[in-house]
């Protein structure tokens, strides 16, 4: 017969494993799955098992309690959320076109920008426009429900979060200058030199071009508590899956 934890090779009688030194008996009682009930006791499966053959399945995806997460793994995805924090600091704060412009995400969000200018086409002039900050800012939120319900990594969908918030704050400088007219454009000119840009017309159609700076905070504000949620989310997967795979280390019997 098998070692029922390591595979190796033993003799018929054999009650211990000399590679592992697992008792195979009791590690083969513990291992055994707890068979389902119904209401009345006996084995079989309860009304609720075929609606939801995973019990707790939603928190159980959203907190990231996965049996196949390795440690290294866990680990690692600990190092990046740490450094992603990190990163996080230099963009919280004020609205900052410099600040948000300077990092290198800028220009990947751009592409998404430009690209929902044109997926909008078929929706109107007004859509048109928006749907370049509106694309933005979806991309990231339909990655993250792909990693959470496709691929079920939630650590992967916390990230996907907290891209959606810096999205937020890359568009915040463009709203706060919808009167202004100041910031730099993708051609290298502003705002005022090529008559106006998305974030202007948009405020003027809805006739709230004089509270450009008071959105754009309430932007910016909405960006950064999304950033932290996306981090804070990413944390407790983290620590629950270092937590289970701890718990889950086998003992010596």
């Amino acid at each position: 017969m098998h070692c029922p934890k390591c595979r190796a090779d033993l003799p018929d009688t054999a009650a211990e494993c000399p590679r592992c030194g697992i008792i195979v008996a009791k590690y083969q009682e513990r291992e055994e799955p707890v068979p389902r009930h119904t209401q009345d006791g006996a084995p079989g499966s309860d009304s609720t098992s075929e609606a939801d053959p995973e019990p707790g399945g939603l928190a159980t995806r959203l907190l990231g309690v996965e049996s196949t997460t390795s440690m290294a793994a866990a680990v690692g995805r600990g190092i990046f959320l740490l450094l992603l924090a990190l990163w996080t600091t230099t963009l919280v704060g004020g609205v900052s076109a410099e600040r948000v412009n300077g990092s290198f995400i800028h220009l990947p969000n751009l592409v998404f920008h430009e690209a929902g200018h044109i997926l909008f086409i078929p929706l109107g002039h007004f859509m048109t426009v928006l749907g370049g900050s509106l694309t933005q800012v979806l991309v990231p939120l339909v990655c993250a429900g792909a990693f959470l319900w496709q691929t079920r990594d939630p650590f992967g969908a916390a990230v996907a979060i907290w891209w959606a918030g810096e999205n937020l704050i890359d568009v915040a400088p463009y709203i706060n200058d919808a009167r202004d007219l100041k910031l730099v454009l993708l051609g290298g000119k502003t705002g005022a030199e090529v008559e106006g840009h998305d974030w202007e017309y948009l405020l003027n159609a809805m006739g709230v071009a004089h509270k450009d700076h008071t959105i754009a905070a309430v932007v910016q504000a909405i960006g950064t508590l999304t950033l932290i949620a996306g981090l804070a989310w990413g944390a407790i997967v983290v620590l629950n899956q270092i937590g289970m795979l701890r718990r889950s280390r086998p003992t010596r019997l």
